[in-house]
């Protein structure tokens, strides 16, 4: 009975011999071998004995290394999006044209785009109101823009200057698949508002995807103070009227107050006045 007893004793914990002094080596390999990384396991010089009953919280867990293998293709360099807003006169197209000038004295293949429906200083280049001139690309649209700058010379892009971003109506779409899924970085200026200093196309929709975001101020034209927006002059009410100096002005936002209760009122009184031409008649 007595000898059964020990047996199973023996069975259930088995004698350990005293843990060896020697300290085990430690060895792991990894090669290289073109797109493929080759793991080997991890060999111990010296088998690890245990005392009999180890310390309280002890775990003894096995180790396995392993090298992480994906067939697929590496993906392009994460892209960026850097928007530029203010209001009319604050020199967004100036700031572009620093950045993608800059970028180009650091070796980066750079292009830049405008909506071809701003004709003031011609279709192939853009002008800052100082005068200074970049040449560019005239589109109606970013979706065309690969197909006319050729595909080859669209993969060998590293940055893509946007001027009067605001005309362009699928700037979020092709904003966020060059960034995203073409590793381009993208510098985009644009109005934030229109002159009733309402959202302006879809400047403001890719702020969610923008790394940064520049808001400028130009100078109020009545007082000299800092102008955070644009106020039309003229009756004309369509949204999208292209014009300068002639047509806008910065201001700040008492004289934008108070400028458009003056233009409504001569809003007003136009129309009445051309009722009661209309009525003579």
């Amino acid at each position: 009975m007595l000898t059964a007893v020990s047996r199973m004793k023996y069975l259930i914990s088995p004698p350990f011999a005293p843990i060896s002094k020697a300290a085990p080596s430690f060895h792991f390999f990894c090669l290289l071998s073109k797109s493929k990384f080759l793991s080997y396991p991890i060999t111990l010089s010296n088998p690890i004995s245990l005392p009999l009953k180890p310390p309280a919280m002890l775990s003894i867990f096995p180790i396995q290394n392993r090298c992480i293998h994906s067939n697929s293709s590496p993906s392009p360099s994460s892209g960026e999006i850097h928007v530029i807003v203010g209001p009319m006169f604050a020199g967004k197209t100036t700031t572009l044209l620093r950045r993608i000038q800059s970028e180009g004295s650091n070796g980066r293949n750079v292009a830049v785009i405008k909506s071809n429906r701003d004709t003031r200083y011609g279709l192939d280049s853009i002008v800052t109101h100082d005068g200074v001139k970049l040449p560019c690309m005239a589109l109606p649209n970013l979706s065309s823009f690969r197909q006319k700058f050729g595909a080859d010379a669209y993969e060998q892009l590293d940055v893509i200057g946007i001027d009067e971003a605001q005309f362009f109506e699928d700037l979020y779409d092709f904003c966020r698949e060059a960034a995203d899924h073409d590793g381009k970085t993208l510098i985009v200026a644009g109005l934030d508002g229109n002159y009733l200093r309402r959202s302006f196309g879809s400047v403001l929709d890719i702020i969610p995807l923008a790394d940064s975001v520049t808001k400028l101020t130009a100078r109020c034209e009545l007082c000299g103070k800092r102008a955070f927006f644009t106020l039309r002059k003229t009756e004309e009410t369509r949204i999208e009227l292209i014009g300068g100096a002639d047509v806008y002005m910065p201001v700040c936002r008492h004289h934008y107050v108070s400028g458009q209760a003056v233009v409504e009122a001569a809003r007003i009184l136009l129309e009445s006045q051309k009722a009661e031409c209309g009525s003579h008649m």
